[in-house]
């Protein structure tokens, strides 16, 4: 029995690695600031995002780690600090 092993694309626009060789702006042109899947025989090895997506996506993971550390130190007993302590 043979089993097709099925990888989900997350992009609307999917590239092979000798078309994204080719011409890298006119695809990223092409994309419009959306994820473009970079594929390597039929299979999904990257995506490739503009810049400013990359930077966003990354400042808003640096939010949630931010988040959890709030979470983390909710129930925390508040100490007073003086400056002159610091």
């Amino acid at each position: 029995m043979w089993r097709l092993n099925m990888q989900r694309v997350e992009a609307q626009i999917a590239v092979s690695v000798s078309d994204l060789k080719k011409s890298p702006t006119a695809i990223m042109d092409q994309a419009q600031g959306e994820a473009v899947a970079v594929l390597n025989h039929n299979r999904v090895m990257a995506y490739m995002v503009p810049a400013d997506v990359y930077e966003a996506m990354m400042e808003r993971l640096d939010d949630l780690a931010l988040v959890d550390v709030i979470k983390a130190r909710a129930d925390e007993t508040p100490i007073s600090v003086g400056l002159d302590d610091l």
